[in-house]
């Protein structure tokens, strides 16, 4: 009990102080669980690393899961995840409740929101494209991805491009295996073998509800299925939802102010399915929202982790790999300019605003807090003098 209790004073604490997106969660974690406490070695926290940016779902969450799984088994890895996600998901149910209290709408802030999203998501996208879309080949398979998404406009488009990117590079690319010591983690296969049925069972579940169901069982299954196909963390998971949520639960507005705010808070940013359930359906919604985006990475965490040496050691896995990630970039950068870029630039201004705060992210290397709050206070001013 103690133990589990030392894992949630702790998360909890990396949870109010995380901020700057899943890299800088990496070395908060790195300094806490490695460095000051020595829950787990170098080695091991590399792989461990290596695993959950190999997994969909959230990696910087899921590398916290893993080290709760370590030091409390089960229990603990659930206990991680509660402790680090839960400030940034109070916070945002809190902006979500004043967004559907007062119309927000033409709120001079709600557009300067709007131009922090045009510069974060334009950062992110040069950031992985530099990372895994280099070369001929993961660049027309970038290319591919862009323009299947805007040609086909349906959220299960998005799926199909994966898979067919995933087919690509198993044609397209070589890889080496990869070595490394074994993970220090042990959970039995039972646990195991039961999260993976679970996993693949909700996995062929979830599209079908979302397109069937109503209410907070549809909406768990939109989240459920983008959690599941998410690679390359928390921005590549705007286009998922954007597609399946607005128009028909939210208008783009509302989901563009959620995706900035959800910026300025520390922790993981796939709570920003707390602010959108909060919107779509009340506190519940929000809550129900949040743990069916990170219930598909929890349970990837607890079933692939005993069986992980195999699967990196895997040619034919990796070379999948490398062409999902690059169609991942695609997919961000039709999320860049639709919905974002169409809906929040609407002036000569407004692009020299946005592209300033890009110049400040990426070359002046200010934090997304920083951003997001001078975003914020621009807006106000451009609206107050009546240029927004």
């Amino acid at each position: 009990m103690s133990r589990w209790i030392e894992i949630f004073i702790v998360s909890l604490k990396l949870g109010l102080t995380s901020f700057g997106g899943p890299v800088a969660h990496l070395g908060y974690f790195y300094e806490e669980y490695v460095k000051r406490r020595k829950w787990i070695d170098e080695k091991g926290y590399a792989d461990l690393v290596a695993l959950c940016q190999f997994l969909p779902g959230p990696a910087s969450s899921q590398v916290g899961m893993g080290i709760g799984l370590i030091r409390g088994g089960v229990v603990g890895a659930i206990i991680s995840f509660i402790g680090f996600t839960l400030p940034s998901s109070l916070l945002l149910i809190m902006f979500a409740l004043l967004a559907t209290t007062y119309d927000l709408t033409d709120a001079g802030f709600i557009h300067g929101l709007k131009l922090v999203a045009v510069a974060i998501v334009a950062d992110a996208v040069l950031g992985m494209g530099m990372k895994l879309a280099v070369g001929p080949k993961r660049l027309a398979l970038m290319l591919l991805a862009l323009a299947g998404v805007l040609i086909f406009d349906h959220p299960l488009a998005q799926v199909g491009v994966l898979l067919l990117a995933a087919l690509f590079g198993l044609l397209l690319f070589k890889v080496e295996p990869q070595s490394g010591q074994p993970l220090a983690i042990h959970v039995s296969r039972v646990w195991s073998i039961s999260a993976l049925i679970l996993f693949f069972g909700l996995l062929v579940a979830t599209p079908i509800l979302a397109t069937v169901a109503t209410g907070n069982v549809q909406l768990a299954s939109i989240m459920y299925n983008a959690g599941a196909l998410v690679f390359g963390g928390g921005h590549v998971v705007l286009p998922f939802l954007n597609q399946a949520l607005v128009p028909g639960f939210m208008d783009g507005t509302n989901f563009l102010a959620g995706y900035a705010a959800a910026q300025a808070v520390p922790g993981p940013l796939f709570t920003f399915a707390t602010y959108l359930g909060t919107v779509i359906s009340g506190v519940s919604g929000g809550l129900l929202a949040t743990l069916a985006i990170f219930l598909p990475g929890f349970l990837l965490v607890i079933g692939v982790v005993p069986f992980w040496d195999r699967v990196r050691m895997n040619k034919q896995v990796g070379r999948m790999l490398i062409g999902v990630n690059a169609a991942v970039v695609g997919l961000l950068l039709a999320a860049l300019y639709d919905p974002i870029f169409t809906s929040s630039v609407e002036t000569g201004l407004d692009f020299f605003v946005a592209f300033w705060l890009f110049c400040l992210l990426r070359f002046y290397n200010q934090s997304p807090l920083r951003i997001v709050l001078l975003g914020a206070v621009i807006g106000m001013v451009l609206s107050g003098i009546g240029l927004a």
